[in-house]
């Protein structure tokens, strides 16, 4: 296919994987890169910017980066409904007498809610103190706390033990949160949290991200996964159509609980 045949999906693709690359580029160069007018591509980064996929400059883009993450008491007093929405949604992809992993968050905590209340039988293997609490107050579950080094930030226990301790197990699901997630897939921000999501994912047999809209389009320090790397996406708003695009052709099941 020639360049300028290109249709508009297609060179959003292709603007986003040159800026990752990169990390920022110039409108002159991604033209001639695509072979389309300059002016074609400041639309583009426009539309782009405005989704949040990336950050607009003089002359180019630069990659969307987020560099911080408030304490955990402190996101749970955002975006209530819409986690509360996330957290039923994707307690339904969960059957009675599963094995799930759930780490660490705000999300998660409430996805670990609401298993409690609609679910039996559940095996449940976690690093998070919350989602240990909230989960054995049912009887009915079996809660496998993990070892570690107490964050008291995120009231979860990381470090070299919780892996360890995590690599033993053998689950159904992992149900993971993340700071941020772009075309790159999910990334995050807590020292040692990428770590955990990883030895879980690895150990179960699904994994489902459960993550708020504020999080689209936008990048952390550490990467967790990419795309394929995950079976589902529980979120409550639709993603932007050149983040929709990519998560489409990358094969994640896509769950929205808007309440609308």
């Amino acid at each position: 296919m020639e360049q300028s045949r290109l249709t508009k999906k297609e060179r959003h693709q292709l603007i986003l994987s040159e800026v990752r690359r990169s990390a920022s580029i110039r409108i002159s160069r991604l033209a001639t890169r695509l072979g389309v007018a300059g002016e074609t591509i400041r639309r583009d980064l426009i539309e782009l910017g405005d989704a949040g996929l990336l950050n607009r400059t003089y002359g180019g883009a630069t990659i969307s980066l987020v560099t911080s993450e408030p304490v955990i008491a402190e996101r749970r007093q955002t975006m209530i409904e819409e986690r509360a929405r996330i957290g039923r949604g994707a307690a339904g992809l969960i059957a009675n007498g599963q094995i799930v992993m759930i780490d660490g968050g705000s999300t998660t905590y409430e996805v670990a809610r609401s298993l409690s209340q609609m679910r039996r039988d559940l095996t449940v293997i976690t690093n998070s103190i919350g989602v240990a609490s909230v989960t054995g107050a049912n009887p009915s579950f079996r809660v496998i706390l993990c070892p570690g080094t107490y964050d008291s930030r995120e009231a979860s226990v990381l470090g070299e033990d919780t892996v360890a301790f995590v690599r033993r197990y053998n689950a159904d699901m992992a149900v993971i949160g993340a700071s941020s997630l772009s075309v790159d897939g999910p990334s995050d921000m807590i020292p040692g949290s990428v770590a955990v999501k990883r030895a879980m994912i690895a150990r179960a047999l699904s994994t489902a991200l459960v993550v708020t809209n504020d999080k689209f389009g936008r990048n952390s320090l550490e990467r967790v996964c990419g795309l394929d790397d995950l079976s589902s996406i529980v979120t409550d708003r639709e993603p932007q159509p050149a983040l929709r695009a990519v998560i489409e052709k990358a094969g994640p099941k896509l769950h929205i609980f808007s309440g609308d």
